[in-house]
């Protein structure tokens, strides 16, 4: 146990009151040693609030002094949440006028105004001391004024702008996309100053957009001389050194699975039929570790980048392409260095044994999802006589992943099944069609081997008592699951207790909706009221899978926490014990990787959801004036969501429902007419116009087809000129999306 543990173990478990440094250092009986450490590490447990240094010098910790630390999650409305360190400890609201000054992501302490708020009622606080900022530069649009300018920030959840000294422009010009350093935080009435440090472009260029959300979300195009000089010193051939220690299974029919445009290939798989009727299932994973060494440059830039981003219009790799699209990736007919999971698997899909080893591999054949699909639902000829020798193969993939599915589903796993919507471009970057993708039977093989390799992995290493990084997902809060409850009532649905709701519960649910209407509202809004799975040192099991051991092990090429994880098998196939010194520094190491890689995770995620929400609304400005069908999948006081059957949503304003005023049903998830009685409820179909988008804000406007709202009282029926001002000669050259259009009743 390190110092820093040592500390706050007894200051959250024995200290009874708030002590003085010096008393601390007593009761703890520090050595000589660790008295030097002392006050540094009193100091960096004081900035980073984990301790809260009193008015009177004495220390103590927040969750007893009616404090709690935190990351604030500010709305576009002014007020925002702090996100306690706890994942077991709720969120607190801090209401606008007890923001004091601080932006979204800054670390806070805040004070607890009713600490014990039943379940339910959400805490409230506010906000007394800002520990660390979190926007060191903003990206956002610069304005200028005759003596000096300022920047509006493109996140809608830092309201203030940023004020920008006459001879800090640096050359932007009104409307330029820039980047803004903070020289000056807000301090009550006084709004941040800055200085702008780089101009992106000006608003409205090609690819500014996309930028924008790149820079705004600390996203790297490119890597460091030193990483990019790291990469160039990697073989990009192995030699028969590097066998040493491995098993050859070059000799085995390996397969990937991936889809056709994947460049870096990290999992195989081989199945086999045992004499004793069981599986083997052979998963075989990169090795990056052995490529990507702890605290150089490679491994130094991978941990700060924690994933690689697929966004709409190119990939941003954790690792650069010589090793990510090179050495590291699964290539067909090139040998490469792996670790492999074998497991034996009986009928009902439990691991009866299993090994986890070093190896080398030789991928017979790359497949793709297309290919597998074809074989295995179309029935294709032609592919059946071009994949002959593997058809075997592929037959028992198939038989062994509906063994592990119906286990899973035995056990209470939920599985919700949404269609992946992909925007495909031009050459130019435009998008020209919005493709839903099914999973399919081929993706299901590929996903049921990944993840019980992952469980075995995380069980072995569990057994071990390593130190280690999970992937977790607890249970959700009760608060969460009664609404739910509520909108299940309107389906004459419930779940029973909502207390302590199991994943099984939720999966019956998903049974009794399957193919029915309500399917994906229900679905949607299930999946809303879960938490979010994270990475931990800790493991606290899966709730979603119904698994008390999960991590993440199969993506090492663009998952940090993956390479760790290797990393730490690794250390254990040396035939020795880890030793106490190296646990001690994984558990120091780990809290933070695991946080870090979380962080990071989310903000991927993010990334990619915009760039492809951005595309989805310039794809739709073609169609500006014409009518669709779809289905509301949200309902909130200020009108209706609405999804149409491409994958694409949009607002319906309430104060565009003129025909009456409508009331916000909250517990019925619906918009009620006050004289007519007319109810838009979620999951209603619903016929819409598309009158507005909005690119740089990724909006897109509907209003209900006048059809379903009927003519405005004591007026007429708009004509589609009314509806929309757009010349003829631009509505001429609009297409068709593909089943969904059809053109407005004259």
């Amino acid at each position: 146990m390190n110092l820093r543990e040592k500390i706050l173990i007894f200051m959250h478990t024995e200290a009874y009151k708030p002590l003085a440094p010096e008393d601390l250092a007593e009761v703890l009986e520090l050595k000589a040693k660790e008295l030097t450490e002392f006050w540094r590490v009193l100091e960096e447990l004081e900035g980073s609030a984990e301790i809260i240094k009193t008015r009177f010098g004495k220390y103590g910790v927040p969750e007893r002094m009616n404090l709690m630390a935190g990351t604030l999650s500010a709305s576009d409305k002014g007020y925002g949440f702090v996100l306690p360190n706890n994942p077991e400890e709720r969120d607190v609201y801090i209401p606008v006028d007890s923001m004091m000054n601080a932006m979204h992501g800054d670390r806070v302490v805040a004070r607890l105004h009713n600490r014990k708020a039943g379940a339910g009622k959400a805490r409230e606080g506010e906000i007394i001391r800002i520990v660390r900022r979190a926007n060191s530069q903003i990206l956002g649009t610069f304005e200028n004024s005759r003596h000096f300018g300022f920047v509006t920030p493109d996140e809608s959840r830092i309201r203030q702008d940023i004020f920008i000294p006459k001879g800090e422009f640096n050359g932007a010009k009104n409307g330029s996309k820039v980047v803004v350093e903070i020289t000056k935080w807000p301090e009550k009435k006084r709004s941040a100053e800055g200085r702008v440090v780089e101009v992106l472009g000006h608003k409205g260029d090609p690819g500014i957009e996309i930028l924008s959300i790149i820079r705004r979300h600390n996203l790297s195009t490119t890597f460091p001389q030193e990483v990019e000089q790291a990469s160039l010193k990697v073989r990009d051939t192995i030699t028969e050194d590097e066998l040493v220690g491995r098993r050859d299974l070059r000799a085995l029919p390996v397969v990937t699975v991936d889809s056709e445009d994947a460049k870096d290939l990290d999992d195989a798989v081989y199945v086999e039929r045992l004499k004793n009727g069981r599986f083997l299932l052979g998963v075989h994973i990169a090795d990056v570790s052995y490529y990507v060494c702890e605290n150089t440059a490679l491994d130094n830039e991978a941990r700060e980048r924690g994933t690689s981003v697929y966004l709409v219009d190119r990939v941003l790799p954790m690792l650069p392409h010589r090793l990510s699209n090179g050495i590291c990736s699964l290539n067909a007919g090139e040998d490469r260095l792996t670790l492999s999971a074998h497991m034996e698997v009986d009928h009902r899909g439990n691991v009866m044994n299993y090994e986890i080893f070093p190896s080398v591999i030789r991928v017979n054949t790359r497949l793709s999802y297309n290919a597998v699909r074809g074989i295995l639902v179309d029935n294709d000829a032609a592919l059946k006589e071009k994949y002959q020798p593997l058809l075997d193969h592929i037959a028992d993939m198939e038989r062994l992943c509906r063994i592990l599915r119906d286990r899973r589903m035995r056990r209470g796993a939920i599985d919700f099944d949404f269609p992946e919507l992909k925007v495909k471009l031009n050459e130019r970057g435009q998008p020209v069609e919005i493709v839903k993708r099914v999973r399919s039977i081929a993706e299901s093989i590929i996903e049921e081997f990944m993840l019980l390799a992952n469980e075995t992995v995380a069980e072995h290493m569990h057994s071990l008592g390593v130190p280690f990084v999970f992937r977790v997902h607890e249970e959700p809060e009760t608060e969460k699951m009664v609404k739910l409850d509520n909108l299940l009532h309107n389906f004459g649905l419930n779940l029973g207790k909502t207390e302590e709701v199991s994943p099984k519960a939720l999966q019956k649910i998903l049974g009794r909706i399957a193919g029915q209407p309500e399917e994906r509202i229900i679905s949607t809004v299930m999946l809303r009221s879960l938490k979010q799975a994270r990475y931990e040192a800790e493991n606290l099991g899966h709730f979603g899978l119904a698994a008390p051991f999960y991590t993440h092990f199969t993506s090492p090429i663009r998952r940090y926490p993956d390479l760790v994880v290797h990393r730490i098998l690794r250390e254990t196939f040396t035939g020795g014990d880890v030793s106490a010194k190296r646990r001690q520094k994984l558990a120091a190491l780990l809290p933070e990787i695991a946080l870090h890689s979380s962080a990071r995770e989310r903000s991927a995620a993010e990334a990619e959801r915009e760039t492809v929400d951005l595309k989805k609304v310039e794809y739709m400005a073609q169609f500006i004036g014409d009518e669709f069908g779809g289905n509301i999948n949200g309902v909130t006081a200020f009108g209706l969501f609405v999804e149409l059957d491409n994958g694409v949503e949009g607002l319906v304003h309430v104060s565009s429902m003129d025909d009456d005023y409508y009331c916000y049903a909250e517990e019925q998830y619906a918009l009620i007419g006050e004289r007519s009685g007319k109810t838009y409820r979620l999951g209603d179909a619903v016929r819409v116009i598309l009158v507005k988008v909005n690119p740089e804000e990724r909006n897109i406007d509907f209003e209900l087809s006048r059809d379903m709202l009927g003519p405005k009282a004591g007026g007429k029926k708009r004509t589609r000129k009314e509806a929309v001002a757009e010349p003829e000669k631009t509505k001429s050259r609009r297409k068709k999306p593909p089943g969904t259009r059809q053109k407005r009743k004259k």
